[in-house]
């Protein structure tokens, strides 16, 4: 295939996204896919809607050799195909004889991609063969696949170093593959080395001399992945190699969303539905989940920083029109924007994040004054609201009203830590509080001060708020504010609380991180009784 000339459309260049989740994604440290993950992130794969997905390598992993053979049953993929990765026939071997060859055939994917060397150095000294048996291994591989009905891909591992060693021979093994039957020649910086512009002329010169389909595979050791995959199709490439979230080896691979949402969104190739794009938040997430990975807040596209504004002059352009501090609409992706409260929060950023909440402040100046100086002096105390919602929406209510709104008035709480002779070590705590007209006073033990903290508060609320057995706390987060202080330092604590509906974080700080440990309860237990819609509550009302 010819490189398209400088004036093509890019609307009417095609481009193909190959996942390689499940085999080169799952390479990264920490995640460990049952078979039954694997299938869960196929599935979700398939329904971001791209072409191929690579779910491992049969006969070398028994984990994929089930994961292949359980597809044939339970894997009813509506738009991707399933493709089988391995090795060319071994130096010397006859292809139909190499075990690994027919671990692939008898893998029923109707695709294959062989993995192959295309650095002369790699060829000589981890082969230990010649070149022309090199590209012999890979040409009788490609035709044996091919008479046996299998469409076939070849990643030409070690590229773009090799193509330093050797111009010619990465094109030499192109057109062989080609001949061979192979549909795409895939060029892969796998050192991950590469710096965008290199790579986009080493593409450009390639599908210069070849007519074998090219696609591209980046690692991301450059933090250059994603940039690499869009220059390589700009010079000519035709498929993508992505993994969900840019998991991988050592610092991972193109990350899929980014690079999909990229040739969509800014180069106007269609690669996926249209209507995936908005899906992608969800997948990716869901994702993450599977892998037992915290999603990246920061990832580009789908984190959930990556439409949050902080600065107070972006608030302020933004009330005007928020077009001007986002590259686009976060919705098209299924992503929103957030307005961060902070130190740096002028009126702006406090009155749309108010609006973010559904409290409306533009007519109530006052109130923006109050509760955007107490931000900035509770901030320079070690408090934060970024990631508390929850507590700056109840800053907000109490400042609204005059006076706190919650619907309980804790007069004091106190914990007993004992070690006992046994070296158990028992907490006990007690909370004296007021609902309404009722005076109430409870005793909670638990595994640890929080606990039972947390304990005592639920027993004396669960008989006027029964709604209360639906919260849990889901994280406890505690850092030091100031280090230097060491034992007598500040800390602060964030608290993550859902009702199997919603979640919502709080935040607390103190000089004694149990005070501030309470703070944070305090805040989640009342913001999850006031509820969103209520404009606010007093007394007993929930």
């Amino acid at each position: 295939m010819n490189s398209p000339s400088a004036n093509q459309s890019r609307e009417h260049l095609a481009v193909e996204v190959y996942d390689t989740t499940l085999r080169d994604g799952a390479q990264r440290e920490g995640i460990t896919y049952s078979v039954a993950d694997k299938l869960a992130v196929a599935r979700l794969i398939d329904e971001f809607g791209v072409g191929y997905i690579e779910g491992g390598w049969p006969g070398a992993m028994p984990k994929d050799t089930e994961f292949f053979a359980r597809a044939v049953d339970e894997l009813e993929l509506r738009r991707a195909r399933l493709v089988a990765f391995g090795a060319t026939r071994r130096a010397g071997v006859q292809v139909e004889d190499d075990p690994q060859v027919r671990a692939l055939i008898e893998s029923q994917a109707p695709i294959v991609t062989l993995v192959a060397k295309s650095d002369v150095v790699h060829v000589e000294r981890a082969l230990r063969t010649t070149r022309d048996e090199n590209v012999a291994m890979v040409a009788d591989t490609v035709a044996y696949l091919v008479s046996q009905g299998r469409e076939v891909f070849v990643d030409l591992e070690h590229f773009f170093d090799g193509f330093r060693h050797d111009s010619g021979y990465g094109v030499t093994l192109l057109d062989a593959l080609g001949e061979a039957g192979a549909r795409v020649g895939v060029l892969c910086d796998t050192n991950g080395g590469m710096l965008p512009s290199t790579l986009g002329r080493v593409v450009a010169d390639v599908a210069a001399r070849t007519t074998t389909p090219l696609g591209i595979h980046c690692q991301d050791d450059t933090g250059c992945a994603v940039a690499n995959t869009i220059a390589a199709v700009e010079a000519g490439a035709i498929q993508v190699q992505c993994t969900a979230n840019g998991y991988g080896e050592r610092t991972g691979n193109a990350d899929l969303f980014a690079v999909v949402a990229n040739l969509q969104l800014k180069l106007g190739i269609e690669v996926v539905p249209p209507a995936a794009l908005s899906e992608m938040v969800r997948i990716s997430h869901a994702i993450a989940d599977l892998a037992n990975l915290a999603p990246d807040t920061h990832q580009p596209y789908v984190g959930s920083s990556s439409f949050a504004h902080k600065a107070g002059l972006h608030a302020s352009a933004l009330r005007v029109d928020p077009e001007l501090y986002n590259h686009l609409d976060p919705t098209v992706v299924g992503n929103d924007m957030r307005v961060l409260v902070t130190e740096m929060a002028g009126r702006a950023s406090v009155e749309l994040k108010g609006r973010e909440l559904g409290l409306d402040l533009a007519d109530q100046p006052e109130v923006l004054t109050e509760v955007t100086e107490r931000v900035k002096r509770l901030e320079s105390a070690g408090w934060t609201f970024e990631a508390a919602d929850a507590s700056f929406e109840l800053l907000v209510r109490d400042a609204q009203s005059g006076e706190r709104t919650r619907p309980f008035a804790v007069e004091s709480w106190r914990v007993i830590v004992e070690q006992t002779a046994r070296g158990d070590v028992e907490s006990e705590a007690t909370v004296k509080l007021r609902a309404g007209d009722r005076r109430v006073a409870a005793v909670g033990e638990g595994n640890g001060p929080v606990n039972a903290l947390d304990n005592a508060l639920r027993t004396a609320l669960n008989g006027m708020f029964p709604e209360l057995a639906e919260f849990h706390l889901t994280d406890y987060k505690v850092r030091i504010v100031d280090g230097v202080a060491g034992t007598g330092a500040v800390t602060r604590v964030l608290v993550d609380t859902t009702d199997g509906h919603r979640n919502w974080t709080t935040v607390g700080v103190h000089e004694n991180v149990i005070a501030a440990s309470w703070m944070a309860l305090e805040d989640a237990v009342a913001y999850g009784l006031l509820g969103h819609d209520l404009p606010g509550a007093d007394g007993a009302s929930s």
